[in-house]
């Protein structure tokens, strides 16, 4: 199947997909801000570059887009049409990267805290934020 943009408006369009400071990723940091967790943002030295790192907590978060990590039975993961080979190969090479981070944090003592991008929709944030509070404070 044909994609249905020219080569150079697919190209520009995903030129503006971030990977960092995405609104899914701002709301959990003022979320936290306002909660008085202080934080850093992507440690490059740290396995997998975690979005937010607490370290007072010992506790690091990844907020995952759920197409780009393969959000199973998740409406926002659909696979393409077009190119479904070459995405199917990228999305699996993303969890596995996800997976080998985890491994490496667990054995360094980091607590891990996945958010997808889905649970901070607006039916389900504040739930979310409940779940994320209580986690931080029971650690």
């Amino acid at each position: 199947m044909a994609d249905v943009h020219s080569k150079e408006t697919r190209s520009y369009n995903m030129s503006r997909i971030k990977s960092k400071d995405t609104k899914p990723e701002l709301l959990v940091r003022k979320f936290l801000h306002k909660n008085g967790f202080r934080y850093r943002l992507h440690v490059k030295g740290m396995p997998g570059k975690p979005d937010i790192v607490l370290p007072k907590y010992k506790t690091v978060i990844f907020i995952h887009g759920c197409f780009w990590h393969g959000h199973e039975g998740c409406k926002y993961y659909v696979i393409p049409k077009t190119r479904t080979e070459w995405w199917l190969n990228k999305i699996q090479g993303n969890s596995v990267n996800d997976d080998k981070s985890e491994i490496l944090l667990k054995a360094a003592g980091w607590k891990i805290i996945k958010l997808w991008e889905c649970e901070l929709k607006k039916q389900t944030i504040e739930a979310t934020f409940l779940h994320l509070l209580a986690t931080l404070n029971r650690g």
